[in-house]
């Protein structure tokens, strides 16, 4: 069977696959631009049960009620989900109740009790997904619902039921302190009503008005405490979107940041490039400002700065000060409800250290991570968490190699991923499906540009003849992987490739000084190495030596050359000279060992070490190639040289 070769049929495939990934990146980049927060039903309906300020007759936000009117679903439910769940519930009783505040609709109505009647099973099922404080949220509609003289079509004892879950609630002991427990009955206060002290609640009132950024806990206490800040709050908050609110607003700040996060994680950030510099540089000038959005939440705060500091902005650790004792967390709602995400992203943030003496990450790092130690023996987490926090607690962040990073992220990565706050889901990026799509597919052909350099590498050994050194360990596939690890980006092949042809020289030279050649031919490589380009004055005294010197030789004046275009001066001297200091000091310890001489002192074996090591010839070379001007007198700096 004969195959043929069609030009434009490759050219159309590839036309297309090209198409294909554009149009992926162009959902990415708008999601990365902010897309619209989705609706929550449930806030909708409680933003439209506030009343007008000074009349208890009129709706103060009518088009939310026009909203409820419009989106009710064929099956009698106000939902975006087509299996029935308890937020589905939440949220359609949620949407009855306010439209039976103002008198609205029979029909709607009707139609929602019948969907209620029907369901009402999922509302007492222990085993199905609660959202954060249902039992007392439903509730408290359920008894709003009693006073409006709706009859839910359900048995009496039913409704007993719940209600008998609010009070195993209202006396349950979750995690945290006393303060947590406060905290917590604060963020679901629409649920409890006139039980209530409304006037103690204003303590948890945000600069923007809010309780919690919760649009339905902010009503209540609009409806509850006739709160001026809470309207203002209402009143921007429906400028802004209309008839429908979201679960949590404003948002904007920690959903960009996941989006950062999620594409880092997968590999895929430098496609993004541009908009990810956007977002960065607001969260920078959010940070420098102590705005609000990001230090009063502490998994936003968190995540902002170890991105920030992960994308080298100047930050310095004084926001985190906040956290720096574990009562801030042991405080805090995510304590009762066992929320272990914003504690792990603390964890996280606290390895980007650049200081032994930064005394607030040391403390946060000590404390979180004997918490998540304390998570993980409870037993009381999801499976793919503890997995997450044996890998963060055994591998901090500059222990990981970023490529396997990648895989197992992609490995893990869940397109339909949530998290479930008080009503509807939170955190899920619409996009899910075109980032999983794009980092497998940017895996994928980074993975065959390595083993494109793989197959150069040991093409290079041949040609040089290195292979024939017997006395030498020359491990190209190894070389590889010590190069991808720094140098991981496919964009920086050429300092990567010098990488991995120099670690195969150094492992080479640093097998003839170990006991491969004889003093002879040691002291051969020395001299060949001082004379450089003057080489033949000096002669081989072996084939090996020859070989050897000539890969050497030849592999880093091409380097060079490279180099000298990229930093528009001439480096080989100092090429030179980082190869004559490593065999000179390789040749100290093999006389060392020649005659049995142990060094005295630390003092008198670390200098030699350091560079018998080997890494001189290597890091250097590679920077330079990275194409960063390097100058002269930086090279030369006592910081770079302790670096």
């Amino acid at each position: 069977m004969r195959i043929y070769f069609n030009p434009r049929l490759n050219a159309f495939i590839l036309m297309k696959y090209t198409q294909h990934r554009d149009e992926l990146k162009a959902t990415v980049r708008k999601q990365l631009q902010g897309a619209e927060p989705s609706v929550s039903s449930y806030d909708t309906a409680w933003v439209a049960m506030v009343p007008l300020k000074g009349s208890s007759h009129a709706p103060c936000y009518p088009q939310c009620i026009q909203w409820i009117l419009d989106n009710q679903q064929l099956d009698g439910s106000w939902s975006q989900s087509a299996e029935v769940n308890k937020d589905i519930l939440l949220s359609t009783l949620a949407c009855i109740v306010a439209l039976k505040r103002w008198d609205c609709s029979p029909d709607h109505i009707r139609r929602g009790l019948h969907f209620i009647g029907r369901n009402f099973s999922v509302a007492m099922d222990g085993q199905s997904v609660s959202p954060v404080g249902f039992n007392i949220t439903f509730s408290g509609l359920l008894n709003l619902a009693t006073e409006m003289g709706l009859e839910i079509p359900v048995m009496k004892t039913d409704i007993d039921g719940i209600f008998y879950l609010r009070e195993i609630e209202l006396a349950r002991d979750g995690g945290g302190t006393v303060a947590a427990r406060k905290a917590f009955m604060a963020y679901v206060s629409e649920g409890l009503g006139r039980r209530q002290d409304w006037d103690l609640l204003m303590a948890y009132q945000r600069k923007n008005g809010s309780l919690f950024n919760s649009p339905s806990t902010t009503a209540a206490a609009a409806i509850y405490s006739r709160n001026d800040r809470a309207l203002d709050y209402l009143g921007s908050l429906t400028s802004k979107f209309g008839g429908s609110v979201p679960v949590i607003y404003p948002d904007d700040v920690y959903s960009q940041l996941c989006m950062v996060n999620t594409l880092e994680k997968m590999g895929i950030s430098s496609d993004f490039a541009c908009e990810i510099r956007d977002i960065l540089d607001m969260t920078y000038s959010c940070w420098m400002q102590n705005e609000e959005e990001i230090m009063s939440d502490m998994g936003t705060c968190a995540k902002a700065f170890r991105l920030l500091r992960m994308n080298g902005y100047d930050i310095n650790s004084d926001g985190m000060g906040q956290f720096a004792e574990q009562s801030c967390y042991d405080d805090s709602i995510h304590a009762y409800v066992n929320d272990i995400q914003p504690l792990l992203e603390l964890y996280r943030s606290s390895q980007v250290r650049f200081s032994e003496d930064d005394l607030i990450l040391e403390n946060i790092c000590s404390w979180s991570a004997k918490l998540l130690k304390q998570q993980l023996s409870s037993r009381k987490i999801s499976k793919p968490l503890v997995q997450e926090i044996e890998y963060a607690l055994e591998f901090p962040i500059f222990a990981t190699v970023e490529p396997l990073e990648h895989k197992g992220n992609i490995e893990r990565f869940k397109t339909n991923s949530f998290q479930l706050v008080k009503s509807g889901h939170c955190g899920s990026s619409s996009a899910n499906t075109e980032i999983l799509s794009l980092a497998i597919d940017k895996f994928r052909s980074t993975q065959s540009i390595f083993q494109q350099e793989l197959q150069d590498l040991n093409r290079w050994v041949q040609e040089h003849r290195l292979d024939e050194l017997k006395f030498a360990r020359i491990l190209p596939l190894h070389a590889c992987f010590c190069a991808i690890v720094p140098l991981f980006p496919p964009e920086l092949f050429v300092p990567r490739v010098a990488w991995s042809q120099n670690a195969v020289l150094t492992t080479a030279v640093d097998d003839l000084f170990d006991g491969g050649g004889s003093m002879e031919e040691m002291r051969n490589m020395v001299e060949l190495f001082e004379k450089w380009d003057d080489h033949a004055e000096v002669g081989f005294s072996s084939e090996n030596v020859e070989i050897l010197f000539k890969a050497v030789y030849n592999t880093t004046r091409r380097m060079g050359e490279m180099a000298a275009q990229l930093q528009n001066r001439s480096v080989m001297d100092h090429l030179v000279e980082l190869w004559v200091v490593t065999v000179r000091t390789m040749m100290t310890e093999a006389e060392w060992v020649e005659n049995k001489y142990i060094p005295a002192t630390m003092e008198e074996y670390m200098p030699v070490a350091e560079h018998s090591f080997a890494f001189d010839p290597i890091i250097p070379t590679s920077a330079y190639l990275l194409g960063e001007p390097l100058p002269e007198e930086a090279v030369r700096s006592e910081e770079y040289t302790r670096l």
